[in-house]
């Protein structure tokens, strides 16, 4: 991948590129001596960088000042974060005006540090001898003060660049930039440019720029009317990231001389790609991906024969591919994919590409038809062609392909079984291989996989697990038909500690104990296991890893109690055990420890009994409405968002995917179980609890009194227990609830009047014979056992008038567990039945 100017300077040593300095100096200016001292002594020193700062010594041999070679006086401060990401070596504190008396400095490089929002300071303004000044993610905030436009020898500007923590740098507007008449190189990163609108005809009063970037800084205005800028001199410009709804205006083909580097990427601009483009023949590299471009290629493109980066992805683009675009031989990059083009690629079309690098054309209509004998005159490096026509067999040319460090040809229709070179070719693949969601089949047992990311899943391979090298950081093998014990591929023994951080080998055919070496997989945060026939007791060495950040054990037979051992996990998020045959009381411990800290706690479908925990209200993390920064990312994204976690959730009558979201999907699932008691008071201060599931147990009592605490509930499933009494009016106060099942239980009296409960139709609320009231038919007061002819049919539609009979005798019970002990032993019968009554219903 292009690694782009802007970053490559940014995160360059700028001093680097000066003369080395002599070891003998001329006599010190005591007055800058003092200047420095009284600077240092402002700021905060954790990584006490300035320690060589004595007054004792030379201030020409203090880390990171330079001293002019003949004169002796200060002409530049490198004081950047040699390391942008260590924060205990960050600078702080107050930068001191002493800077000022400094008469000579022509460089104050800042950047990296962290000054903790402070606004820049506006005596800057006032050291007119400045030409570079970097104050690149040093966490300033605030006005961007017009005094910078002092500066009227600065060469070099570059701001923002902050964290989320830090307040925005922000304008009220951009009049102090044309005064900065030397200035050749403008940064603005993530600074509020939003306030002006003119910054086109600002920015062009600039005598000779050359370099623009403006990346990120709530733009949304281009000026598309202006038909001239004055950026002659403008050799590199990128305004990515912004908030362009327009088609791209006329002033940029006036670029024409100059231009090598055009970045649009990540706006919303519209229309088709303008043909004027084809006229900037300086043009080097042109990024126009994720934008709202439809129509054709234009075939001017074909003109930009110096063009050696081309990125049109995530448009609306249609059509065919011109064939001029074929002719750009100079390409090392040629992203077209996430379009909806349609056409076939054949090795005619590619012959002049020799110096291709990156391809891709990943979810698009194109064909990719080549013999079987084909030589690209090319060596990729990545290649993306997922969900594009690249089957149906497997492409035999990939094996020429020798220095491939990204390949994604996943869900592009290739059947059959994999070729006997592939394994061997691919452990070259250095980076990631992704082969899913295909039809390939093949036995890979004693197949030896080395790449750092490897998905193979959703595909028809057999046999037992292959052996990974130490080098694996994610594997997913997901939905095959891997058969045999688990047990060998975990004890595994490697050349080397294990870097595995995500394994995914659900839905296949794998079967016996969990056996105990799990300190072999020390880096583990993603374990999914679910589906397969594994069976046992969960063993207490799974907590040695102590990574894990998401558990996957559901749909096996695991039997026993819940082991004590999960209150040693410090970083668990997700805990799935459904659907298991889990005996005993939920253990008050898994409230009580608090560095178990779930977000997502599954439960359903064991045998476990017992009471509700109360102590479940000590999970913080359902307490709080956000989940804090930094935590639990691995289940958002994990290393390099390769490996996403997902999870089904039964909402709304059917299981839905919830996928890359689980981080912010909170959620409690003790349904189909044995569970009696109450429900304890205590479940109301889970104020971020979103989906709360306690069906099919023996619960009784009533609705909590205080559910209205539940300010994030979007599920609420009771039904099929033994609660009782009216329906509370806190119930009504759930605004965001957009799901709840109270049927079958032994409510009574008028359902309350509310705009919320009203919303849900009569599914929410059968088989309780003393309820009435909106949205059901029956409107008799709770003492009137008469019921209405609507009451009557609805329950007929389920075959089960005797609900709403006085009668609770023999043929309560034989109906009750006939068609509902079905259900409740029987997930994937519940999930069918629900999903039924739901589609009826719609």
């Amino acid at each position: 991948m292009m690694v782009f100017p802007l970053f490559w300077f940014l995160f360059s040593t700028v001093s680097s590129t000066l003369p080395t300095q002599e070891n003998t100096f001329p006599p010190c200016n005591e007055t800058e001596k003092h200047a420095l001292l009284r600077f240092k002594h402002a700021l905060y020193d954790p990584g006490n960088r300035l320690s060589s700062w004595s007054a004792h010594e030379n201030f020409c041999e203090w880390n990171g000042v330079r001293c002019h070679n003949i004169t002796g006086r200060v002409i530049e401060l490198n004081l950047r974060n040699p390391c942008f990401s260590c924060h205990e070596l960050a600078l702080g504190g107050k930068v001191s005006p002493a800077l000022l008396q400094l008469e000579f400095l022509n460089k104050l490089d800042l950047r990296f540090n962290d000054f903790g929002g402070a606004p820049i300071p506006t005596f800057l303004g006032s050291i007119r001898s400045l030409t570079y000044l970097n104050l690149f993610g040093a966490s300033f905030g605030g006005l961007i003060p017009p005094q910078l436009g002092n500066l009227s020898n600065l060469h070099y500007l570059i701001l923002g660049g902050s964290d989320s923590y830090t307040p925005s740098l922000y304008v009220e507007n951009l009049h102090w930039i044309s005064h900065l008449s030397s200035l050749e190189y403008l940064v603005m990163y993530q600074v509020n440019l939003h306030k002006e609108v003119h910054w086109v005809e600002l920015t062009s009063m600039l005598p000779s720029p050359s370099e623009l970037y403006l990346y990120d800084c709530k733009l949304d205005n281009m000026s598309p009317s202006l038909k001239y800028a004055n950026f002659t001199s403008l050799t590199f410009l990128s305004i990515a990231l912004n908030h362009f709804i327009h088609e791209i205006p006329n002033w940029l083909f006036n670029l024409n001389t100059s231009l090598s580097y055009l970045y649009l990427w990540g706006n919303q601009l519209t229309g088709q790609i303008p043909k004027c483009l084809g006229q900037l023949k300086s043009l080097e590299s042109l990024s126009l991906d994720f934008n709202s471009f439809d129509g054709r290629i234009p075939s001017s493109l074909g003109n930009l024969s110096s063009l050696a980066y081309l990125d049109l992805s995530g448009n609306k683009l249609n059509g065919t591919l011109p064939s001029s675009l074929w002719l750009l031989s100079n390409l090392v990059e040629l992203y077209i994919g996430n379009n909806s083009l349609v056409d076939t690629v054949s090795e005619a079309h590619l012959k002049k590409l020799s110096k291709l690098k990156s391809l891709d054309m990943s979810s698009t209509s194109l064909f990719f038809k080549v013999k079987s004998n084909w030589v690209p005159p090319f060596q990729l490096e990545y290649l993306y062609m997922s969900s594009c026509h690249l089957g149906p067999n497997f492409p035999t040319w990939l094996q020429t392909q020798t220095s491939l460090w990204f390949l994604d040809i996943s869900n592009s229709r290739i059947i059959g079984v994999a070729p006997t070179w592939l394994w061997k070719w691919a452990s070259g693949i250095n980076r990631l291989i992704n082969l899913s969601n295909n039809h390939i089949s093949g036995n890979l047992s004693g197949v030896w996989l080395n790449n750092t990311v490897i998905h193979l899943n959703s595909n028809f391979f057999t046999g037992l697990l292959p052996v990974l090298s130490s080098n694996v950081i994610v594997l997913n093998m997901a939905n095959n038909s891997f058969s045999g014990p688990i047990s060998q591929f975990l004890c595994q023994i490697f050349n080397g500690t294990s870097q595995l951080e995500a394994l995914d080998l659900s839905n296949n055919d794998l079967s016996g104990d969990l056996p105990q070496c799990w300190k072999s997989w020390p880096s583990l945060s993603h374990l999914n296991l679910g589906n397969n026939n594994l069976s046992g007791k969960i063993p207490n060495s799974l907590s040695s890893v102590l990574s894990l950040e998401a558990l996957h054990l559901q749909n096996n037979s695991f039997f026993g109690s819940m082991p004590s051992s999960l209150r040693d996990f410090t970083s668990l998020g997700l805990l799935d055990l459904s659907g298991n045959q889990l005996m005993g009381n939920i253990p008050n411990w898994i409230g009580e420890v608090t560095s178990l800290n779930v977000l997502l706690l599954d439960l359903a479908d064991n045998e476990l009994f017992g009471f509700i925990p109360k102590c479940l209200n000590n999970f913080s993390l359902m307490v709080a409405i956000k989940t804090p920064h930094g935590m639990f990312t691995a289940l958002q994204y994990s290393n390099y968002e390769i490996y996403v976690e997902s999870l089904m959730l039964m909402t709304v009558g059917r299981e839905l995917e919830y996928k890359g979201i689980p981080k912010y999907v909170r959620m409690i699932d003790l349904s189909s179980n044995n569970l009696s008691g109450s429900i304890p008071t205590e479940l109301s201060q889970l104020a971020g609890l979103r989906f709360l599931n306690l069906s099919c147990n023996h619960l009784m009592g009533s609705i909590l009194e205080k559910i209205r605490r539940m300010t994030s509930l979007l599920s609420l499933d009771l039904s099929m227990n033994n609660l009782s009494g009216e329906i509370s009016q806190s119930l009504a106060d759930l605004t965001f609830l957009n799901h709840l099942n109270l049927s079958y239980n032994q409510l009574w009296g008028r359902i309350p009047s509310s705009t919320q409960l009203q919303s849900f139709d009569a599914f929410s609320y059968i088989g309780n014979a003393q309820l009435y009231g909106a949205p059901l038919t029956k409107n008799c007061t709770a003492n009137d056992g008469s019921q209405s002819k609507d009451t009557i049919e609805e329950s007929e539609g389920f075959k089960m008038p005797w609900f709403y009979s006085s009668s609770m005798g023999l043929w309560f019970i034989v109906g009750f567990w006939g068609v509902c002990g079905a259900l409740i032993f029987k997930k994937n019968w519940r999930y069918a039945y629900f999903q039924f009554v739901y589609y009826m219903r719609d």
